[in-house]
């Protein structure tokens, strides 16, 4: 598994809940939130902000495009938590709002690409996300498999990194991807394939 925690995007505000035997529920968090307890939803956010930051910087490489996708995604869900049926659920609800989010990105930056006003600038490389004190090795390993990833398809890309970089599971992935377990399967296998066939291309 790798671990590539992101250093350039600002970290969420330290959490600061009331003092009790044991944290405060996400289940719990929905409910006051839905009762218009501000502070419940200023908690949602420092506590999902991480997760949903790192994975739209992994997936666009763009701090700006994961600060949009970060902003639209909580925006909408603390709009619309009364769509949440199952509240202990908060965590992959958010992840398949983050996943439609980034979808989106691409879809705009195809389209922008069309027409001539996509300049591609990168400035959230994989390598440049890498902890501080990764080796140079680890950071040209991590530039390589940036540069096969941005080769892929979408959905290849964002089940590889949901499951390979992130550490979600194989369902968890199926879920936030709104796809079938056996499909999720092939597409993080044909990324593995082609990244390991690149591997072999660079020796």
């Amino acid at each position: 598994m790798m671990s590539t925690r992101i250093s350039r995007i600002p970290a969420a505000p330290p959490q600061v809940e009331p003092l009790r035997a044991e944290p405060i529920t996400d289940a719990e968090l929905v409910r006051r939130a839905l009762e218009g307890d501000r502070w419940a939803e200023g908690a949602i956010y420092r506590r999902y902000a991480p997760l949903v930051a790192n994975l739209a910087g992994r997936l666009l490489a763009r701090h700006a495009d994961a600060m949009d996708v970060l902003q639209d995604v909580f925006v909408g869900a603390l709009g619309e938590l009364g769509a949440l049926r199952d509240p202990n659920a908060l965590r992959p609800w958010l992840l398949r709002r983050t996943v439609r989010q980034v979808h989106r990105v691409f879809r705009r930056r195809r389209l922008r690409r069309v027409l001539g006003l996509d300049r591609g600038e990168i400035d959230l490389p994989l390598d440049a996300l890498a902890d501080p004190s990764a080796s140079p090795e680890t950071h040209a390993e991590l530039a390589r498999i940036a540069r096969v990833l941005a080769t892929l398809s979408d959905r290849q890309r964002i089940a590889w990194v949901l499951h390979r970089v992130e550490g979600e599971t194989l369902p968890a992935v199926a879920d936030a991807c709104g796809v079938s377990l056996a499909t999720v399967k092939r597409e993080i296998a044909a990324a593995q394939l082609t990244l390991e066939a690149h591997a072999r291309r660079s020796r």
